[in-house]
């Protein structure tokens, strides 16, 4: 992560196994789903998977968050095989993670962890890096005890207990000292965004959401042609971008934002609540859905979930069905069993449930620009709705 307090995840050859403890009502299949997720958040990380481990329980053992026996598991196979961290997926305590550091004696990883890293990777602007420094350095707080144990072990226990403690409570300041000057940073930048904001009030404003890695800088860089970065991993985006788009001589302003994934850490989106501005203060939403992932409804539950905490589920929204040149390939390649002759198509896909329930939407490829100009026209009647309710003179 760039800073020595923080576990530094993303060396290239690191080797993870992950631990998940759902419990009975989970399904199996959602159970594999969201480990296949941790694993693409590991391997954004920059770090290799070679192992889950799953174990039922009512809830997380209080103590190591599996049960004995599994540890013992876990223990047996992390020796054998040189594992460098274990990545859990959920957030773990400060004692947990002490003592699963002294049973284990590799790097523990929690789920927040785990995406302050990709954040830390990810952030490009100063108010972005401001953001994830804050937000590590809430994350770290309660854990400075763990940290101390640390050296305790290196260096032996007598005559550590005394100044210890008093080295713990030095650092606590520091670190509150440290986050107090970043959140005084952090207000600066704000300031200076609102005022570049409310120059830019005058004209209809509109933002893409959506599940993170649907394809949301795919279709801003077609949309704007622009050159936003894109790629198939988690979180590609974490600054927010803004971009002028003048669609039949109407113009708006499109901007890019962070993707939401489920379990999203709290204090994360507290510390980003200053880029979901761009979210809050929009006229219009495109809410991106990845079609082809078999548990897309979840996704735009979790979007909406998150959209209601940050206080924006009140805005228009259009929905948008991407990647749906995959989705199709995956319904053929379905029917070639029994219906060989059935292909499905984009007229079948605008005839489901899903253009029922969720209307208004629309079906997309961005990657092969399949539809878009019927996004295209429906963006442009709507910005122009927006723009001549406000400015009933200018027509």
């Amino acid at each position: 992560m760039g800073k020595k307090q923080f576990y530094e995840t993303a060396k290239p050859q690191e080797i993870a196994i992950l631990v998940s403890v759902p419990n009975w009502r989970q399904s199996d299949e959602q159970t594999a789903e969201f480990l296949d997720e941790l694993a693409f958040l590991t391997e954004t990380a920059g770090a290799k998977t070679i192992k889950r481990f799953i174990q039922k329980l009512d809830k997380p053992d209080i103590r190591t968050y599996v049960g004995s026996g599994k540890l013992d598991e876990i223990v047996a196979y992390v020796k054998e095989y040189d594992v460098d961290m274990v990545i859990f997926d959920d957030d773990l305590s400060p004692s947990q993670v002490r003592n699963l550091e002294r049973e284990l004696q590799v790097k523990i990883v929690d789920r927040s962890l785990l995406i302050l890293d990709i954040f830390a990777l990810r952030a490009k602007t100063a108010q972005a890096r401001t953001q994830v420094e804050i937000a590590q350095y809430q994350y770290l707080l309660p854990r400075l005890t763990n940290l101390w144990t640390h050296l305790s072990k290196q260096k032996g226990g007598i005559g550590m207990k005394g100044p210890g403690e008093t080295e713990i409570e030095t650092d606590r300041r520091i670190v509150r000292d440290k986050i107090s000057l970043l959140r005084d940073k952090l207000n600066k930048i704000e300031k200076q965004n609102y005022e570049q904001r409310k120059s830019r009030s005058d004209i209809v404003r509109v933002a893409l959401v959506g599940y993170t890695n649907v394809g949301k800088s795919t279709l801003m860089n077609l949309l704007s042609k622009s050159d936003v970065f894109a790629e198939n991993k988690l979180f590609a985006t974490v600054d927010a971008t803004v971009r002028k788009v003048v669609l039949d001589n109407v113009p708006f302003l499109l901007s890019d934002t962070v993707g939401f994934i489920r379990k999203l850490p709290t204090k994360l989106i507290e510390s980003f609540k200053s880029t979901l501005d761009e979210i809050r203060e929009a006229d219009l939403l495109l809410h991106v859905v990845d079609i082809s992932h078999p548990s897309f409804e979840d996704h735009i539950e979790v979007v909406n979930g998150t959209l209601k905490d940050i206080h924006a589920a009140d805005k228009p929204v259009l929905l948008v069905f991407n990647k749906i040149d995959q989705y199709l390939a995956q319904r053929e390649e379905e029917l070639k069993q029994e219906e060989a002759d059935v292909r499905p198509s984009l007229d079948d896909l605008k005839a489901t449930y899903m253009a029922k329930i969720h209307a208004p939407a629309l079906f997309i490829s961005a990657t092969n620009k399949v539809n878009i100009d019927e996004l295209r026209e429906e963006l442009q009647q709507r910005v122009s709705e927006i723009h001549f309710e406000r400015y009933p003179n200018n027509v």
